[in-house]
């Protein structure tokens, strides 16, 4: 791979592509679903090289890797004895990026500076955006589109807990006029580079995060129910806790446990199974019981592609 290859996303993807496959190889038990995701990833990761370059020979090996992958999944399904939802759904996260997503849901669990849904909502729309470098910026638009009417109040929490450092004189309700073609770089002292760093992913992988994470709370019929920070947490969990299939939770633990679910969205457990039936009814998931200190269910088919699989 030339050093200076362009665009940069292309030649970072390459690069994270090349490690996940040593880290495949490394595995002490394969997983056929895993290699073929890899396979299907190396497919549009050649083909956008060679629509770069124009080298046929690259645009060879994207066809190469795309039977691999079905291949692969059919080797699989032989030996579930059934057909497995793989790389079929389009989903905007492969399941290492999805193992680093679940890394910032924990990670935002444990850091935000108050307990409450909107600020911990914030807190992760806003560690993905400065995830990298400590820094990333942000529009008025974002932070109402995320918080509705709670931004001011949530922004001004974040600032006078030092969590999150505006630019120079600029206030708050400056950051909230902000507009995409004049943003706001804002700072996360934590995640400054000579802090400990927190995430081992690159620029591809955050930048993955970080539109999954969006598309999730920003998701049409959540919006257009206004739908609360916390069920828009509880959206964000379910999706990246979910098996091939959609459904929540390991198969051998029958879904995911009510008390984990229930702090991550800053709600009392009992109080879950109200933001499930918002979700339910939003088309979000396609069935649920919280029964038995579990969520179970399964995502609806058009939310798939946000699924981030275990």
């Amino acid at each position: 791979m030339p050093h200076d290859l362009q665009p940069d996303v292309l030649r970072l993807e390459l690069i994270e592509l090349g490690d996940a496959f040593r880290a495949y190889q490394q595995r002490a038990d394969p997983d056929l679903v895993v290699l073929a995701e890899l396979h299907e990833r190396k497919a549009r990761a050649f083909a956008l090289w060679a629509d770069v370059t124009g080298d046929g020979t690259l645009r060879h090996e994207a066809h190469r890797a795309r039977k691999a992958a079905q291949t692969t999944l059919e080797m699989h399904e032989n030996r579930v004895g059934g057909s497995v939802d793989g790389p079929a759904v389009e989903r905007l996260l492969t399941r290492q990026q999805a193992v680093h997503a679940r890394t910032v849901l924990g990670y935002v669990q444990d850091h935000a500076p108050h307990p409450e849904a909107e600020v911990r909502l914030a807190v992760l729309l806003l560690t993905l955006r400065a995830a990298r470098a400590g820094t990333g910026n942000v529009t008025g638009q974002d932070l109402t589109a995320w918080l509705q009417g709670g931004a001011e109040r949530v922004l001004e929490q974040l600032v006078a807990a030092d969590w999150l450092r505006l630019p120079g004189t600029v206030t708050v309700p400056e950051v909230l006029a902000s507009r995409p073609e004049n943003p706001t770089a804002v700072t996360v002292p934590t995640l400054l580079p000579e802090q400990p760093r927190p995430f081992a992913f690159g620029k591809t992988t955050r930048s993955k995060i970080s539109g999954w994470a969006q598309k999730a709370v920003g998701d049409r019929k959540v919006r257009k129910k206004k739908l609360g920070a916390a069920t828009r947490l509880l959206a964000l969990y379910s999706a990246a806790h979910t098996r091939p299939d959609g459904r929540l939770g390991h198969a051998e633990e029958g879904g995911l446990p009510l008390d984990r679910v229930a702090a991550f969205c800053a709600l009392p457990p009992e109080e879950v199974t109200g933001h499930v039936e918002l979700l339910l009814a939003a088309d979000w998931l396609a069935e649920a019981d919280t029964g038995g200190g579990r969520l179970s269910g399964q995502l609806t088919e058009r939310v798939l592609p946000l699924s981030g699989l275990l």
